[in-house]
């Protein structure tokens, strides 16, 4: 009889389990452009799988898949705000520190802050979403954190 001491244990015991990627909590809102990039990356990744040889690799790439798949499966397009309030799919000018800032409301997976593209559910959104031109809004316990100069479309969310 072998001691368990000289069993040679497989490499697949030592490897940390694969978990799905976490789907952000809340409704998947997103402009017209995010619904298009979601269905981009889709194809991105299907062909990515087909062609990718490495077993491994291709598991996380259908890891992703799935998850993009969700996305699109549960993505709500918004209608840009009739009304000329911050919404998702608008383009906002404001004074945020005293320094003027243009940010597009987007949703969560069309993110881009370096661009100034910032999810309908991050803090700053949140603090300006239903503002007017003319207002000024709390932000991180300020009254007049931020105020609001221009809100409009921005036309590049809604092809």
């Amino acid at each position: 009889m072998m001691s368990v001491a000289f069993r040679r244990e497989s490499d697949d015991e030592h490897k940390e389990p694969e978990f799905e990627l976490p789907i952000p909590v809340g409704p998947n809102l997103v402009t017209p452009r995010g619904l298009r990039l979601l269905g981009e990356e889709v194809v991105r990744l299907e062909t990515a799988i087909a062609a990718e040889a490495d077993e491994d690799a291709r598991k996380k790439l259908q890891r992703r898949l799935r998850y993009f798949h969700t996305r699109q499966a549960t993505a709500e397009v918004q209608a840009p705000t009739a009304d000329g309030s911050v919404g998702i799919g608008s383009r906002v000018t404001c004074l945020l520190n005293r320094a003027e800032k243009a940010i597009t409301v987007v949703g969560g997976d069309e993110a881009d802050p370096a661009r100034g593209h910032i999810a309908f559910s991050a803090p700053l959104a949140r603090a300006m979403m239903g503002a007017e031109a003319g207002e000024s809004v709390e932000y991180q316990g300020r009254e007049d954190a931020i105020a609001i100069l221009a809100v409009e479309t921005d036309p590049e969310t809604q092809a």
